[in-house]
């Protein structure tokens, strides 16, 4: 069969496009892999690592409070709003092509921020790093789908996840050590400079490494369908970042607006797929695919509690407490460790107890930020980054039985050809819980020191409170599809004809690809 050229219609179900799927693999594929990581671990470190470094930047750069905010903010709205597009960009030009580009601006973004003369220019150079950052993350997961199959896929996911984890909680740590070497004036602009020799050198290996093609080969897209679903996610994420200067309560009709435009963006995306188009991002992907719609609303309401919660953590150590951000990253080190090792293992395991480990990982998460609030209760405050780190282990392990299964769970029967887009979404949706848990978390703490007069153990312990219910729905939409699952496994099961030959179901593609039931025709 000949190649498909750009010109060609896409393929009319997911069975064809599982057809079209040869794998064969390469031999380069774990150091391809080792290469993505990295580069993926500096641009999701990037989204904390600043945050310990305001009060500096805010003096040498004699800014308001307001306007250095957007140097974390800034960078943490453009990396949402370009995650799905940069996803089918992927898919139709090749992964490969996109993750340079990504990666180049990325390094260049980096520098100039770290020569920013006025913070004008840094929160310019860290819109564009975002941009980048969008660019180059689906492309990490879509490699994964592209490079493995099986047992290796999960592993590489295990990895991926830890990567994902490690590079939230750490970011206090790395930029507070980053800030005591370069002590004095103009410190913090090492926290940029530290990405342009690293970023040189995976720019080089992954001109090596990284396989070329691993596009869908089809060139044409959705202009209208990005533009809406941009401008519906600015509109959704614009208030949440200006949360500290008040954003949510003047721009709360921001939200009605950014509802209107993803409702127009969905019935946009259903006609183009009406039509025999190529959407921006398949809405099949969720009604059609079995594990993406349920995972990607369970990472969503993980992250709320996940990201939000390093953020209470640092005003109560520091604030409260009087921590350095040096300090203050250690106390919260058992769960990066807990997380890391957890994720590692899980990816091992995730093919062969599959949704179970999420379940479990929840449940550890449960009890280890539950565990944490009384233990900030009950013990002197001299005494809390001690007392607490038990309790935050046995969360972090949780967390790393969480992230990563659920990125395989949520991704394992997408099409290879839509991995980008689909990743894109899946990390689209963590981006937004990351947005109401930032918004959400700190403005609770706050709200609780002013109402008890600056009880700081009482206020990080409902942020907590706060971590453990959304860690608390994450599980419940967990259950729903470990039974959803069984019971699906269970129908697959009879499945057999008096010989005990299989019976054709329209449920499974050749390679096993699950699709509720329906074949994806246009």
């Amino acid at each position: 069969m000949p190649p498909r050229s750009a010109t060609d219609p896409a393929p009319s179900s997911l069975r064809e496009q599982s057809a079209a799927e040869e794998y064969r693999p390469d031999p380069k594929r774990w150091s391809a892999l080792s290469v993505t990581l990295v580069v993926g671990f500096m641009s999701l470190l990037d989204v904390s690592i600043v945050s310990v470094a305001l009060p500096s930047l805010q003096r040498d750069l004699a800014a308001t409070p307001a306007t250095v905010q957007w140097v974390v903010s800034g960078y943490a709205l453009t990396f949402g709003l370009m995650l799905v597009p940069a996803g089918r960009l992927g898919d139709a030009f090749g992964r490969r092509r996109l993750f340079l580009i990504g990666l180049a601006g990325f390094v260049l973004a980096s520098a100039a921020a770290g020569a920013a003369p006025s913070v004008a220019w840094l929160v310019a150079a860290r819109l564009v790093q975002g941009l980048a950052a969008g660019c180059l993350a689906p492309q990490n997961s879509a490699l994964i789908q592209q490079l493995f199959r099986g047992g290796e896929r999960g592993r590489a996911f295990g990895l991926f996840g830890a990567t994902v984890g490690i590079s939230t909680a750490v970011g206090p740590v790395v930029g507070g050590a980053i800030l005591g070497l370069a002590d004095g004036p103009g410190g913090w602009r090492w926290l940029f400079y530290v990405n342009v020799p690293i970023g040189v050198v995976a720019f080089l290996l992954a001109l090596r490494l990284l396989p070329r093609g691993g596009g869908g080969g089809r060139g044409r897209i959705d202009v209208v369908g990005v533009l809406l679903l941009g401008a519906g996610a600015l509109a959704v994420l614009f208030p949440l970042v200006q949360a500290e200067s008040g954003g949510l309560s003047r721009l709360w009709w921001l939200f009605l607006v950014g509802a209107v435009l993803v409702a127009a963006f969905v019935a946009w995306e259903r006609r183009v797929v009406a039509h025999d188009g190529q959407p921006v991002f398949d809405p099949r992907l969720v009604t059609q695919t079995r594990g993406y719609g349920i995972g990607a609303a369970l990472g969503t309401v993980y992250f709320v509690g996940f990201s939000g919660i390093w953020l209470v953590f640092a005003l109560f150590f520091q604030t409260g407490l009087g921590y350095t951000p040096l300090q203050s990253g250690l106390a919260v080190t058992p769960f990066a460790l807990g997380s890391a090792s957890a994720a590692v293992v899980a990816g091992r395991l995730v093919e062969r107890y599959g949704r179970r480990l999420t379940v479990l990982g929840l449940a550890g998460v449960v009890v280890g930020l539950t565990a944490a609030a009384v233990v900030l209760l009950l013990v002197p405050p001299s005494a809390a980054g001690w007392a607490i780190a038990p309790a935050l282990l046995v969360g972090g392990i949780g967390g790393g039985f969480v992230i990563s299964p659920n990125i395989t769970m949520t991704l394992r029967d997408v099409p290879v050809a839509m991995a980008g887009s689909a990743g894109g979404g899946l990390q689209t949706a963590q981006r937004f819980g990351a947005a109401i848990g930032t918004a959400a978390l700190p403005g609770l703490f706050h709200l609780v020191l002013s109402a008890t007069g600056e009880d700081y153990p009482a206020a990080a312990a409902a942020g907590l409170a706060v971590s453990v219910v959304g860690a608390l729905a994450a599980l419940a939409l967990g259950v729903v599809d470990l039974r959803r699952n069984r019971a699906e496994d269970a129908a697959d099961a009879g499945d057999v004809a008096d010989d005990g030959s299989p019976v054709p179901d329209e449920r499974h593609g050749p390679d096993g690809v699950h699709t509720h039931g329906h074949a994806w025709h246009g």
